[in-house]
């Protein structure tokens, strides 16, 4: 039950909220003045209704305050913020942070959460031994030690106590934590299926970057909603994030990659080509429908991705930012290409019967089902290290489409939108070196035009 005491010309309520982890009683108040020319039939009458109308809010978690801790702030953050406006994957992420963050602030009211406690936290992140996150990677042939062992995939994910998703992610090549490489070394009873990656034991000035975007996206949202009268992390600065020039292959390399698919399934060969030509995500890749597609006009819409998380699974959204949905055109060869896998596609659902799934997808699994995205990951490691050509990732096409384009000309607006940035700056900063080169050409060429005496003695 509230109290109420009178404290000059306003009264003080106050509302028991239970007890904390260390046994103390948590109080929250609330002050209220009567308005001039009340009178004391009216004040009391009103201070009743105030208090009562505390209570509940008190007691149904709508009233927050300067007191409440970090910690505490956090959860009505993730809950009444995050997880209604932000996409699952980012609210995961954000998540997996949230252990080093309460560790180092949690304890520390809103009210007293000075831009001094951030700085230290953030110059603690950049120590040297600070990363947890050592990930390891299976063996190669952990299909075959699985079929073996006369484990079922379904089974054995039972077994270990892990998602099927994950266990097609460490027979596919991803990396899983330690955690996960323990349950299936037990379950399957050998040791040396997984190895650690190697790496920095510092963490990258990236991922401390994004531990200062959680930080002032909650404490935004704290002054927002008047339980702080500024935000911290607006008085600190930020590391400094360099943008890394994007992996790319060279003409005769590319040349190479495009070759070597001839020989490969027409199901793979579409997909990598139409990377090539769109620079589309990998999960906008899986998420493409065929009614995404028109054929007759040499268009493919971009609307959705197909994503993955360890609570979630495989699920369909929306593309990273409503910028990345998007129209991009294909060229004929493209299109030729699409209709050639669309018939083959046919052929094969045709002779599934009826095990067949429609998913409507372009890119399926065998049954139809829409496509684990880190398929496609996995067999194009394998495909590179088939045919010995050089190290490059799945991504490393999107970023080879967006040279070319620039290489030959296009000017960035066209390239930013076909690569569905959120802006120009964006492709600017991940595209110097490419950019740079071809207005090097652009230079020569303005030489070749301006000079002409020059050519006509070099005839």
């Amino acid at each position: 039950m509230a109290t109420i005491e009178q404290r000059g010309g306003s009264y003080r309520i106050t509302v028991s909220c239970g007890y904390n982890n260390e046994g103390k009683q948590i109080k929250k108040r609330m002050t209220w003045t009567p308005k001039p020319n009340m009178t004391r039939r009216q004040i009391e009458k009103e201070l009743d209704r105030q208090a009562v109308l505390f209570e509940e809010k008190c007691q149904t978690g709508q009233f927050l305050d300067g007191n409440i801790t970090l910690a505490e702030f956090s959860e009505r953050w993730f809950k009444d913020y995050a997880e209604k406006q932000l996409k699952e994957r980012s609210v995961q992420g954000y998540k997996g942070l949230m252990p080093r963050i309460l560790k180092a602030l949690g304890h520390i009211r809103l009210d007293r959460l000075q831009p001094h406690h951030i700085m230290e936290f953030y110059n603690n992140l950049a120590e040297d031994g600070v990363r947890e996150d050592i990930k390891y990677k299976s063996i190669d042939n952990l299909k075959e030690i699985i079929k073996q062992s006369g484990f079922t995939q379904n089974a054995l994910a039972e077994s270990a106590d892990i998602s099927e998703n994950t266990l097609r992610q460490c027979i596919n090549g991803g990396t899983v934590s330690k955690s996960t490489a323990d349950k299936l070394t037990e379950a399957l009873q050998i040791k040396g299926l997984f190895s650690p990656i190697e790496s920095d034991n510092r963490l990258a000035a990236s991922t401390i970057a994004k531990y200062h975007r959680v930080l002032s996206s909650m404490l935004t949202a704290a002054v927002q909603w008047q339980i702080i009268l500024s935000n911290p992390c607006s008085r600190v600065k930020p590391p400094h994030v360099e943008y890394k020039e994007a992996a790319v292959l060279d003409e005769k390399q590319l040349a190479e990659l495009i070759q070597c698919l001839q020989d490969e399934p027409i199901k793979y060969r579409t997909a990598i080509m139409l990377i090539l030509y769109t620079g589309v995500r990998r999960g906008e890749l899986c998420g493409l429908n065929w009614t995404d597609i028109d054929l007759d006009k040499g268009i493919v819409h971009i609307t959705k991705a197909l994503l993955y998380t360890p609570n979630r699974g495989v699920y369909e959204d929306t593309p990273k930012s409503k910028h990345s949905e998007r129209v991009v055109n294909i060229p004929d060869d493209m299109v030729k290409l699409l209709r050639l896998y669309k018939i083959e596609q046919s052929k094969h659902r045709l002779s599934m019967g009826d095990q067949w799934k429609d998913s409507g997808k372009v890119f399926t699994a065998s049954n139809g089902a829409p496509m684990f995205p880190d398929t496609i990951s996995s067999w194009f490691r394998k495909f590179i290290k088939r045919h010995n050509l050089p190290d490059a990732h799945i991504h490393t096409l999107r970023h080879v489409s967006a040279t070319l384009l620039i290489a030959g000309g296009v000017d960035i607006a066209t390239v930013s939108g076909r690569l569905g940035h959120a802006n120009k700056s964006t492709t600017l900063n991940i595209y110097t070196h490419a950019i740079q080169s071809a207005d090097a050409a652009a230079a020569e060429k303005l030489q070749n035009m301006l000079n002409p005496q020059k050519n006509y003695n070099a005839i």
